[in-house]
């Protein structure tokens, strides 16, 4: 819906010193690296364009999730007010829930969420909208699934009218067909109507059944992989691919850059700290699957998958009863950043945008523009686009960001007090990785989770860029092309060799916040979040003609 009315030497104090460094030194410094690779002095002139740059957030709870604790009206509040974002996409849990969205406890007993969406979320949100709150943003409905044998997934289900009767019937029939609920919760006319069709909720077959259902019966709609790895094992490379194949305008995307990055274990990855369990780490505060060159996200990319990353907040709370820590408010710390054509802000813009691939996820506003593009032979392509030319041409990359004045670093947490701390980019790298033809079902490549061909091509830092009176730093670099490859950025406000965080630019396996003192913690996980800030943009497809 698019809403338009428009102790001095204790544990503690050391941790209060700490902070107090950060707020110093985190979210910034200057690299004397060395460049890697040339440059051009002079810019590739910008590809033509209208619109501009959207933040948002695609992961957000309610009440009517059980394990959140914060009302649907702080979260909008929070969201659009606070934190000035552009639109939000609801994600409350397809479980049954006993409380409306302001946390009142159900008289009945516990309710689908498909009617808690009904009687509860669509009219607090059309009320709004009758009053003239939260003007110009957009909001809409998704939830958040238990993809069977797998973790969970967002589903947003006819992004046309997410609010509208047809969509709010698909969000019901989504639920019976694809949960073990109870029959009886639902509406007998809608259990009857779906009397030709199996219910599906226990195989990774049920899984992709109900994405071909999507495919078929709401292709304005697409499914977003949370935290994929959470927990060991829940998905394999082969299985994205699969479900890729089944259904790519439904899955294009994976929340590389996740939330809950309140939680000691940031993101909840929660496996133990052995070795083996590396890969159900976050490395900077983003999944595995993403942050590790070469690695599957890489894989994917390397068979010219459009798959993209983006980054959530997952809110449920901040802090609770004084004890617990979970996340950020929507637009406090994660946001993805989505370019949207003038005066084309409904969610289904939205979806369009998103399946366009010209996005970019940032983790406490280390930058909050960020203009990517390659161009040859009087050719351009933004992210998510593809530039086709000739094998031994140069493609010159321009890269454009911009960092804000501040981000919303508070010490302590949750006081009011901002740090006023300046987000300084330490370095930008650019990577590139072959693109080869798609493995097929069943062939080795198939199951293969990494691209052995990704490299850091090129890593700017400060000597690298100038900045003009827009604020806007900005980089150029000339390649030669001798086969099909994609082009993606990451940066840090990290300098490329940090004891615990990084070695050789990369991230390395983020570490567990363990102190008793439960304020202590609060203000140690903040500080470790907002020292270690990262963003990463989606590719930019390299093709070499015939």
């Amino acid at each position: 819906m698019n809403i338009r009315a428009d102790s001095p030497f204790s544990r503690r104090a050391r941790w209060t010193l700490l902070a107090c460094a950060v707020a110093l030194s985190a979210c910034g410094g200057d690299s004397d690296s060395d460049p890697v690779g040339g440059g051009d002095p002079d810019p590739a002139p910008p590809v033509a364009r209208s619109g501009g740059w959207t933040h948002g957030d695609l992961h957000v709870h309610t009440f009517q999730s059980d394990d959140a604790q914060v009302s649907l009206e702080s979260v909008l509040d929070d969201g659009f007010d606070r934190y000035q974002l552009d639109w939000m996409a609801l994600s409350n849990h397809l479980r049954l829930s006993g409380r409306d969205h302001t946390g009142t406890s159900l008289q009945g007993g516990a309710i689908p969420f498909s009617r808690g969406l009904v009687d509860y979320e669509k009219p607090y949100v059309e009320q709004a909208q009758a009053e003239g709150r939260y003007q110009g943003k957009t909001v809409f409905s998704t939830v958040e699934w238990d993809m069977p044998s797998h973790d969970h997934v967002n589903i947003g289900i006819g992004l046309d009218d997410p609010y509208g009767e047809d969509s709010l019937r698909a969000v019901a029939q989504f639920e019976y067909l694809f949960t073990n609920r109870d029959p009886v919760l639902f509406d007998p006319a809608l259990v009857a109507s779906l009397s030709d069709q199996t219910r599906a909720y226990s195989t990774h077959a049920d899984s992709l059944k109900a994405l071909a259902w999507l495919r078929d019966r709401h292709p304005d709609s697409y499914m977003l992989l949370n935290h994929p790895n959470r927990y060991m094992n829940k998905y394999t490379v082969a299985q994205l691919r699969e479900m890729n194949d089944l259904a790519p305008e439904i899955f294009f995307a994976i929340e590389g850059m996740v939330g809950n990055q309140m939680e000691p274990d940031r993101g909840g990855y929660v496996e133990a700290y052995t070795d083996a369990n590396l890969t159900s780490r976050t490395y900077g505060g983003t999944d595995y699957i993403v942050a590790k060159l070469g690695g599957p996200w890489d894989a994917l990319l390397g068979e010219g998958r459009r798959i993209w990353t983006v980054a959530n907040s997952d809110y449920h709370f901040t802090t609770a009863q004084g004890r617990y820590s979970s996340g950020y408010a929507p637009g406090e710390y994660a946001k993805t950043y989505v370019w949207l054509e003038d005066d084309a802000r409904t969610p289904a813009d939205l979806l369009a945008a998103l399946r366009g691939g010209r996005l970019f996820g940032v983790f406490g506003d280390l930058i909050d523009a960020l203009d990517f593009q390659a161009e040859g032979a009087g050719d351009g392509a933004v992210m998510g686009g593809e530039l086709s030319v000739a094998n031994g041409d140069q493609v010159t990359v321009t890269i454009r960001f911009r960092s804000p004045e501040s981000n919303h670093y508070e010490y302590p947490l949750e006081s009011g007090h901002r740090v006023n701390a300046r987000p300084v980019v330490d370095h930008v790298d650019l990577i590139a990785g072959d693109v080869t033809a798609p493995a097929a079902p069943g062939d080795a490549g198939y199951a293969e989770a990494a691209n052995p061909s990704t490299r850091v091509v090129a890593r700017f830092n400060a000597n690298d860029w100038t900045v003009g009176e827009d604020g806007f730093a900005t980089i150029t670099h000339t390649l030669t092309v001798t086969g099909d490859q994609y082009l993606r950025l990451r940066g840090t406000n990290l300098a490329p060799n940090v004891a615990g965080e990084t070695v050789d630019g990369e991230p390395q396996p983020d570490r567990k916040v363990d102190l008793g003192n439960d304020a202590a913690r609060f203000d140690a996980i903040n500080a470790r979040n907002y020292n270690d800030l990262w963003f990463y943009s989606n590719p930019i497809f390299v093709t070499v003609e015939g």
